[in-house]
């Protein structure tokens, strides 16, 4: 097996411009598929990573300095490790949803597609 005349094959119909409206609408319908999972898990570890480490500041002194804060920084640490620890799983849970959602139609433009080809 040519691995090598494979690869090449599979990058240049990446780069080849695509006519077929079909082939447009399936990217159109993966990306949607993807997007918006990919979109919120980013939002949601980027607030989570950015709660933790205000909490990290305040537990450490680096903020406030007194009691309430370190409590105050405990909780919101407890809060961010949290928020990191559920993202991925919500992640996963909205891309099953969405390819479920989005599969008929996915698999039926690939496979006129792929009749077609």
């Amino acid at each position: 097996m040519n691995t090598d005349k494979i690869y090449a094959e599979s990058i240049a119909n990446e780069y080849s411009i695509k006519n077929d409206s079909k082939v447009v609408a399936l990217k159109k319908l993966d990306r949607k598929v993807k997007e918006f999972p990919l979109l919120t898990a980013i939002v949601l570890g980027v607030i989570s990573t950015l709660i933790l480490g205000t909490g990290m500041s305040l537990a450490m002194g680096a903020i406030g300095g007194t009691e309430e804060a370190f409590a105050a920084g405990i909780i919101l640490g407890v809060v961010g490790m949290i928020g990191m620890a559920v993202n991925y799983p919500i992640y996963k849970r909205m891309i099953a949803g969405r390819k479920s959602r989005y599969a008929g139609d996915i698999i039926r433009l690939a496979n006129e597609i792929a009749r077609k080809a």
